[in-house]
C-alpha cells in the first residue's frame, strides 16, 4: 500500500512511452475532532489491547452522513463472515461480539444506515487517537504478455522456492510473527532483495506473468499492491498481490525528502515519479533501497483486500490488524475533508503499522490517482466496535482474563 508524502508536483512533461501521473488534488482543509484525553502510551505496544482503549463520543454525535453510512454498511455486510470467523489479532473482540450487528445489518431499511451504526456500535479511541492517513488506488500501467520492444521489465508471480514460516508454531512467545525466506542447502535464509531480483536472480525460480514497459511504473504498482496492465492491443488484465519477499519496506518519499532531493511541492507520488524519471540512474539506486519486492497473480475480478473480499473506492481502507479488527468500521475526522468519513478496514499493508495508521483506498482512474497520490491527512480516529465491547474489556482487565478468541 502507499506510503507517500503530501504535496503537489508541478511542471511534469510527458515523454514518449512514459506514464504521466494525474496531478495531485489540492485538498479541502477541515478541523478534525479533538481526541479524548488519555495517558501516554509506550511506543512499543504491540496491540490495541495493550495500547489501551477508552470510550469515544457517542456514535450518533459523530459526523457521519447517510450516504457515507450507506456505503460503509454495504462494505460491513460483506465483512461480517470474516469478523465472526477470524481470530482478532488486536485483542479487542471475539467473533460472537459481532453477531448482533451482523444480523441486523442484513435488514437495515434504506435511509437508516446512520441509525444502524448509532444503535449497534460504540466509538472507542485506541491509544492517543492521533491518526495519520495516506491513500492508495488501483493504478494502470502499460504491459505485455510477451517480451517485446519497449516491454522488458518482468512482473513475477510468487517464486516456487519462497517459504512462509509461522514462528508461533515454534514458540508461544512468537505467536503472530511470520517470516519469509528460502532454503539454501540446509539453512533457511532471507529471500533475495530488490536489487538481486532486478539483476535476474529469479530466472528459473519464478514465472513471469507479464512484462512492464517502465520499471518506475511497476515499482509504484507494487506499492499499491494491485493494478491493471494495459496491453498493446488496448485490452486490460488485472494483477493482484500474491506475496512479498519478506524484506522490510522502506518508503522512498521520506528518504528522498530527508536527503533534500525533492523541491518544495514535489513530495507527492506524482512529484516522486517525475524526479525518478528525471534522474534514472540515481532513481534506480534509491528504489533499490526499498528491499521489499511484491509478487503478483492474475485476477479475473475486482481488486481484493486482505480478507479476500473486493475493496471499494472511498469506503475500504487498510490498517494494522494488531490495532483494528479486520472488517471493522473506523471514523476518521481529519484535516482533509475527503478523508473525513466512515471507512471499513478490509485490507492491510506492509507499511501500514501501528495504532491509528490508516491507508484509504480510492479505486481506479485519474480521480482516484489524483486523490491517493497526494493524501497525507492528520486528525483523529475512532474505532467502531459492537456495543458492550468496552465494558467487557474493562471487566476482563479487572479479573486478568482478557481474551480475543472467538
Amino acid at each position: 500500500m502507499a506510503l507517500l508524502l503530501a504535496g503537489c508536483g508541478g511542471g511534469q512533461v510527458a515523454r514518449p512511452n512514459q506514464y504521466r501521473p494525474a496531478p495531485a488534488r489540492t485538498p479541502v482543509r477541515t478541523t478534525p475532532i479533538a481526541p479524548q484525553p488519555t495517558q501516554p502510551v509506550a511506543p512499543a505496544t504491540a496491540t490495541a489491547a495493550s495500547a489501551g482503549v477508552i470510550a469515544g463520543p457517542p456514535v450518533y454525535t459523530l459526523p457521519i452522513d447517510e450516504p457515507d453510512a450507506a456505503r460503509a454498511l454495504t462494505a460491513f455486510r460483506s465483512s461480517c463472515g470474516a469478523l465472526q470467523r477470524r481470530p482478532d489479532s488486536s485483542g479487542l473482540t471475539r467473533g460472537s461480539d459481532w453477531a448482533p450487528a451482523c444480523t441486523a445489518a442484513a435488514t437495515v431499511p434504506t435511509g437508516e444506515a446512520r441509525a444502524f451504526f448509532a444503535q449497534y456500535f460504540e466509538a472507542v479511541q485506541v491509544g492517543d487517537g492521533k491518526a495519520f492517513a495516506t491513500g492508495y488506488y488501483e493504478p494502470e500501467i502499460r504491459g505485455s504478455r510477451d517480451r517485446r520492444g519497449g516491454y522488458d521489465v518482468p512482473i513475477y508471480a510468487r517464486p516456487r522456492d519462497l517459504v512462509d514460516v509461522d514462528l508461533g508454531a515454534f514458540s508461544d512467545t512468537l505467536k503472530g510473527k511470520r517470516i519469509r525466506g528460502h532454503v539454501v542447502g540446509q539453512t533457511f535464509v532471507p529471500y533475495d532483495d530488490r536489487t538481486a531480483i532486478e539483476q535476474g536472480t529469479l530466472d528459473g525460480r519464478a514465472q513471469i506473468i507479464a512484462w512492464a514497459a517502465d520499471p518506475i511504473d511497476l515499482f509504484f504498482l507494487q506499492i499499491q499492491g494491485s493494478g491493471r496492465l494495459r496491453l498493446p492491443d488496448g485490452s486490460v488484465i488485472r494483477i493482484g498481490y500474491d506475496s512479498q519477499n519478506g524484506r522490510d519496506y522502506t518508503g522512498i518519499g521520506a528518504l528522498m525528502k530527508k536527503r533534500g532531493l525533492l523541491a518544495p511541492g514535489q513530495s507527492s507520488m506524482q512529484g516522486l515519479v517525475q524526479w525518478l524519471h528525471d534522474h534514472p540512474e540515481q532513481g534506480r539506486d534509491i528504489m533499490r533501497e526499498n528491499k521489499s519486492y511484491v509478487f503478483f497473480r492474475e485476477q479475473s475480478g475486482p481488486p481484493l483486500g486482505a480478507l479476500g473480499l473486493a475493496v471499494t473506492g472511498g469506503v475500504s481502507a487498510a490498517a494494522d490488524p494488531y490495532f483494528v479488527p479486520l472488517g471493522a468500521p473506523v471514523l476518521l475526522s481529519m484535516d482533509r475533508a475527503d478523508a473525513s468519513r466512515l471507512w471499513v478496514v478490509q485490507d492491510t499493508g506492509g507499511a501500514i503499522k501501528g495504532a491509528n495508521r490508516i491507508d484509504t483506498f480510492w479505486g481506479a482512474g485519474a480521480d482516484a490517482e489524483a486523490t491517493a497520490g497526494g493524501m497525507a491527512a492528520h486528525g483523529t480516529a475512532f474505532l467502531l466496535l459492537p456495543v458492550g465491547t468496552l465494558a467487557r474489556l474493562s471487566g476482563e482487565r479487572a479479573y486478568g482474563n482478557a481474551s480475543s478468541q472467538p
